[in-house]
């Protein structure tokens, strides 16, 4: 029987993480701001029936930045 190596989380020595962690990358993603866009076609026989389109756009919220209404905006 051929002697395993022990996997990672079944050793005592810390292992760092390789690549970046969730947290870092969604923080980095909505700092700058995603764009979202996608389209759904339901179709029966080539015969498109309905067509959703998805058009998103997901960002961080600072209060340091004004609002862009002179009223304060909608909320």
């Amino acid at each position: 029987m051929p002697a395993t190596e022990p996997v990672p989380w079944d050793t005592d020595e810390f292992v760092a993480p390789v690549g970046v962690p969730l947290v870092d990358l969604l923080d980095r993603l909505l700092a700058t701001g995603v764009v979202v866009s996608g389209d759904l076609v339901i179709a029966i026989a080539e015969v498109p029936l309905i067509r959703l389109s998805l058009h998103a756009l997901l960002s961080s919220v600072n209060k340091k930045v004004p609002a862009p209404w002179a009223d304060g905006g909608p909320l």
